[in-house]
């Protein structure tokens, strides 16, 4: 189990958020066994399942959060600037 105690006060109200959101079952890409996961480094804080899809707050709502297996780009589909090709391997940016 996670220790919320080391968690500040805003961090808690982020997994709240993410937490209801979550609880409104509209995140059918995270599986089975989700936790909640802070990265230090990154000031995030996000769900991920044991496939690791993560999962993060864009603005009100919760998305899923991509990654680029070739390059490392890092985005919100919806925000249009991580395009993958259909075959889903390379991003936009893997042929800048």
């Amino acid at each position: 189990m996670k220790d919320l105690s080391k968690l500040g006060y805003r961090e808690v109200y982020i997994l709240a958020d993410l937490l209801k959101e979550y609880a409104k079952g509209d995140c059918d890409f995270l599986g089975d066994n989700v936790t909640w996961e802070y990265n230090p480094h990154s000031d995030n804080l996000f769900l991920i399942d044991e496939e690791y899809n993560v999962a993060m707050m864009n603005g009100d709502k919760l998305e899923q959060w991509h990654n680029c297996p070739n390059c490392g780009a890092e985005g919100f589909l919806s925000e249009g600037e991580l395009i993958f090709s259909e075959d889903g391997e390379t991003c936009n940016n893997c042929n800048l």
